[in-house]
């Protein structure tokens, strides 16, 4: 079935796309359209992740789609892999986090840092949706200080002992095996940060929902507490070792968010866009009022840049010459972007804005938790200033 979204396009960006980009775009939008938009707004009343989608979702090859067919996986370049996170939270920020987690958090540090056998164990299950995965970094007290993290893996002779509890973690609660960052080193040794796959059935580890969310209702997002969790020797990934390796993680993740971002306001826009059309005010659709052609107008501009910045973003991955602050640019300010054309878009939707059948609100609250994870705005900006003088301001 065709998508009845048709784009947003000012551009005419299309013609810098693949005839191959494009056919993943347009299989994964109406995917989309006919799979996500019909059940995402029970499931956000319903404060539920609609677990239903993932078999879907991995069937298109949409789990770790960048990484190699060897695996499981559907070897695609960046740009089609940012194509996709975009056309995903077109639908819903939840759903396109959950295929970022699973993908950026969970299997890219396995291919990276793990070893061909910790690849061949857990890479094909991930890569089908028979197995959930969760990235276990950030803690109560050190989000944006990663740093200062407090979990711990102890060298027993059994293996590993890990003890620390994680926080905000996106599939947290559903998942069937975590990537776990913790502090190695005994006093007077020498520390790292080390990572570790482990299995969430392992005794002693245990997940609980993340109570009282106003954001990202249709996404599932828990705490993580370890309690002398005992992991073997083959657990640990063996080329890991320090801060940089979850960094590396999160600029794969934050890449993807860049794209994402975008989708969301092209949504938010289209809804729009189509609602001034037929909302007849004061003898006329309010599409023909001044203050609501500007309105567009900035919607159009800010999504035409967010889709130029993805874009070549992901040119540069794909020839291996992006850095890290580049994607701390696109993220920061694409997620600005849509955080604007939502709240925009919900202003021009009136009071029919707060309803749930219209998107605009609910991309509208999503969206601050994505201003937020993944590097806040604010985090951010000291990472591209720090580029731009050449100091650190943290």
């Amino acid at each position: 079935m065709a998508s009845s979204f048709k784009g947003v396009d000012f551009f005419n960006l299309d013609d810098l796309l693949s005839d191959e980009e494009k056919m993943i775009r347009d299989t994964v939008r109406s995917w989309v359209d006919d799979n996500v938009l019909p059940v995402i707004e029970e499931a956000y009343i319903e404060r539920r992740f609609p677990r239903e989608l993932v078999s879907g979702m991995a069937e298109l090859g949409m789990l770790g789609a960048n990484l190699p067919e060897e695996y499981g996986c559907a070897g695609l370049n960046n740009v089609a892999y940012g194509i996709i996170m975009q056309e995903l939270e077109r639908g819903d920020s939840g759903i396109r986090s959950f295929a970022s987690v699973q993908g950026a958090l969970v299997m890219y540090p396995i291919y990276t840092f793990g070893s061909e056998e910790q690849r061949r164990q857990w890479l094909p299950g991930l890569a089908s949706g028979e197995l959930i995965g969760c990235f276990g970094l950030t803690e109560p007290d050190y989000g944006s200080n990663p740093g200062g993290m407090i979990t711990t893996a102890r060298k027993s002779d059994d293996g590993w002992v890990l003890n620390g509890t994680k926080m905000w973690i996106t599939n947290g609660s559903m998942a069937d095996v975590a990537v776990i960052w913790a502090q190695t080193g005994e006093i007077g040794e020498t520390k790292s940060i080390r990572g570790f796959v482990v299995p969430t059935d392992t005794p002693g580890f245990s997940a609980r929902d993340q109570k009282g969310k106003l954001s990202l209702l249709a996404s599932d997002t828990s705490e993580l507490h370890l309690e002398d969790v005992v992991v073997p020797d083959s657990a640990l990934l063996p080329e890991s070792g320090g801060l940089k390796s979850p960094l590396m993680c999160l600029t794969q993740a934050r890449y993807g968010i860049a794209w994402g971002a975008v989708g969301a306001a092209m949504a938010c826009y289209d809804e729009a866009l189509r609602y001034a059309g037929e909302r007849v005010m004061f003898d006329g659709p309010i599409a023909g009022k001044q203050i609501q052609q500007v309105r567009l107008t900035e919607m159009v501009t800010g999504i035409t840049q967010g889709q130029l910045m993805a874009l070549r973003l992901g040119r540069m991955k794909d020839e291996g010459t992006m850095n890290p602050w580049q994607v701390s640019m696109a993220k920061r300010a694409n997620v600005d972007m849509a955080c604007e054309v939502a709240r925009e878009a919900r202003r021009l939707l009136g009071g029919n804005g707060i309803l749930v059948e219209y998107a605009s609100m609910r991309h509208m609250a999503n969206l601050e938790s994505v201003y937020t994870y993944e590097g806040t705005h604010d985090i951010h900006g000291l990472i591209v200033g720090q580029a731009v003088t050449g100091i650190a301001a943290y």
